[in-house]
Parts: structure tokens; C-alpha cells; sequence
């Protein structure tokens, strides 16, 4: 490989900037931790050690060989480490995830950018942006009508509980249990936990009217 003209390796950081930007608009328009900034730092260190690698040590040494395939390999390694540090479980809930991919695409994007591959880098980001912005107003007027919703329940009970009674009603209402832990508390009082999968259709506030009307129980809350 030539040394790539300063012109040229202007041209491909500012590009690999801009596109890592339109990645991480939507993480900053969501109020993400790993928002615009983010995106444009993880595109142009990509690119910048892709560019190192491949053009960086022949200059001025036209007879070094090298392989460009080796950094971007530590480039993927590198940016899980820093996807994993954008992945939050929270309950049932892990989020994060979404995020964590998009740094990886961006990096992914900022690496073709510097090796000149542009009908990859310029398509990918097309459809990052597409899948980010169009994708997640489908998902949510329609996708989550269809797809089951994973809800807790904390359920402040006296006496003993009537868990088979529960279950028969979850079970009409065909909801799954994930799981059920159940803590005695003083005076005869019990903390239980329910973790479910509602079927689509079918809202977390309509199991909890139902549980709150059985024997014992005085109150219950419930999140997603």
C-alpha cells in the first residue's frame, strides 16, 4: 500500500466523523448514556487505527507489507469492551442493548470508511439510520401489541397466601410465570414476588385489579 495523500486522509476522517454521527443522532435524541459524541469518537478511533495500520507504517517505507485485516480484528474486540459498559440490567429489563449495537455498527462503518470501502460504509449507515428512526415507531405501535410483556409484581399479602388460587387465575388469563419468591415479614405478613409473561393484549394493570381482589391482599405494584 502507498501512503494515502494528506488530502485524502483528511477526507476519510472527516467522513468517518460525520457518518458515526447520524448512527448516534437517535441515541442522543433518546437521552442515551452513549449518545452523539459518543458515536463520532467511536467512528474516527476505528478509522484512526485502521489508517494507522494500514497506511500509517509504510510511510515513508514502501517496502513494508502490511495487513489491514489484523487491526480491524482489534478493533472489534476493543468496542465490545465498550458496548458491554452500555449494557444495564434493570429487574426483568436489560437495556442497552440497542446502544451497544450501535457503537459496534459505528465502529464497523468507521473502519470501511478508512480503507475506502464506501458502498458498505454509506449503505450500513443508511440502514442504521432507517432501522433506529423508522424501525422503532413501527415496533412500537405494532410489535409490542404482539409480542408478550414481561411484568413484576410485588404483592403485600396477610395471612397465608393464596398462591393456587393465583396461578389458576394466571393461567386463565394464560399468562406464564417466570418465577415466584415469597418472603414472611413481621406479623404474619408476606412480601411475594411474581415475575410473568402477559400474553399481547393483555395489561399489567388488569392482573394487578384482579390480584388485589383476592383474599389477603392489600396492595400491589407492579413494573415492567
Amino acid at each position: 500500500m502507498e501512503p494515502l495523500p494528506l488530502q485524502e486522509l483528511m477526507f476519510r476522517v472527516l467522513m468517518a466523523g460525520a457518518l458515526g454521527a447520524l448512527v448516534g443522532l437517535d441515541r442522543e435524541l433518546s437521552d442515551k448514556a452513549a449518545g452523539l459524541r459518543t458515536h463520532i469518537l467511536v467512528s474516527l478511533g476505528a478509522a484512526l487505527f485502521t489508517l494507522t495500520g494500514a497506511f500509517g507504517v509504510v510511510a515513508g517505507n514502501s517496502n513494508v507489507t502490511v495487513d489491514p485485516t489484523r487491526v480491524a480484528a482489534q478493533v472489534v474486540t476493543g468496542i465490545g469492551f465498550l458496548g458491554a459498559g452500555a449494557i444495564i440490567r434493570q429487574g426483568l429489563t436489560v437495556r442497552g442493548l440497542t446502544t451497544a449495537a450501535g457503537l459496534w455498527v459505528t465502529a464497523a462503518i468507521g473502519t470501511a470508511v478508512a480503507l475506502g470501502f464506501w458502498e458498505g460504509a454509506l449503505a450500513t449507515t443508511a440502514v442504521s439510520v432507517v432501522a433506529l428512526f423508522g424501525l422503532k415507531r413501527l415496533e412500537r405501535k405494532l410489535l409490542r401489541q404482539l409480542k408478550p410483556g414481561r411484568v413484576e409484581f410485588v404483592i403485600d399479602a396477610a395471612g397465608e397466601f393464596p398462591l393456587h388460587e393465583v396461578t389458576e387465575m394466571l393461567h386463565e388469563r394464560k399468562c406464564r410465570i417466570d418465577s415466584v419468591a415469597m418472603e414472611t415479614t413481621d406479623e404474619d405478613r408476606r412480601n411475594v414476588t411474581l415475575s410473568l409473561r402477559l400474553p399481547p393484549r393483555t395489561g399489567a394493570q388488569e392482573i394487578a385489579d384482579a390480584l388485589r381482589s383476592m383474599d389477603g391482599v392489600s396492595n400491589v405494584d407492579w413494573s415492567r
